[in-house]
């Protein structure tokens, strides 16, 4: 039994130029699941697949802003690719974002929307992940976070010190999703989230069981009667797992 990070889901105030905003940052496609829902997915996609963690952007009732704990690394392959891309991301309308970073080589921009974002320098061990380098998960204890998200999926644990931690699909591709330790993390309602999905044939009720017995804990988001279930990490991310496929 296990679980696949399938998507980042970002809560907005309208989807669908929130979503025509990222498909366009990573060069993928959009499509619809109705009113209010909009995916961005690679061109030819076929979900879930683990080369690509999706973005979900869903449009919610007057979105609180707030500092948040997920964001994500765009990857570049040189620094005329990263200066290019930055420029493209203000024209698209994103904008400088200053979160006390200091003088690095990374660019911290945000989407129209408020939603912070990183511009990667070149690294080399992102050099196979797609136009999503990482996901990162601010928290204040890494080593916590790595054991119980390397339990909860069937990712593999690739590092992981008092500061911070990093895993990967097993299938050695896609994007990774780290956890960085930061003083002051807050408690509150994320509008940027995990989505994770169990395999096919495998029992979403069960996963949810053995996930409570990992230290997760219910959330409550205003989600209503849904089919997928609303979770909090053990540092209090919501992320919901969804029924399999």
């Amino acid at each position: 039994m296990a679980l696949r990070l399938v998507q980042v889901n970002f809560k907005a105030r309208d989807d669908s130029a929130l979503g025509r905003f990222w498909a366009d940052a990573l060069g993928w496609g959009v499509s619809s699941e109705g009113r209010g829902s909009t995916n961005v997915e690679p061109v030819g996609f076929v979900w879930p697949d683990p080369v690509a963690v999706c973005v979900d952007v869903v449009t919610v009732p007057d979105p609180e802003t707030v500092r948040y704990r997920a964001h994500l690394d765009l990857a570049t392959s040189s620094a005329v690719h990263q200066t290019e891309l930055v420029a493209h991301l203000l024209e698209l309308g994103a904008t400088p974002a200053d979160v006390g970073q200091g003088d690095v080589p990374w660019t911290v921009l945000a989407d129209p929307e408020g939603n912070v974002f990183c511009v990667l320098e070149p690294r080399p061990i992102y050099r196979d992940t797609g136009p999503i380098a990482t996901v990162v998960v601010n928290c204040a204890d890494p080593r916590a976070m790595a054991r119980f998200w390397g339990e909860a999926t069937d990712w593999t644990l690739h590092e992981v010190t008092d500061d911070h931690a990093r895993l990967r699909s097993a299938k050695g591709v896609g994007p990774y999703l780290e956890f960085l330790r930061t003083s002051g993390v807050e408690t509150v309602w994320n509008r940027v989230h995990l989505d994770l999905m169990p395999y096919s044939g495998d029992d979403q009720a069960a996963e949810v069981a053995r996930l409570r017995a990992l230290g997760a804990t219910d959330a409550d988001v205003g989600q209503g009667d849904v089919p997928w279930v609303c979770l909090a990490d053990p540092e209090g991310n919501e992320f919901c797992v969804l029924t399999p496929g």
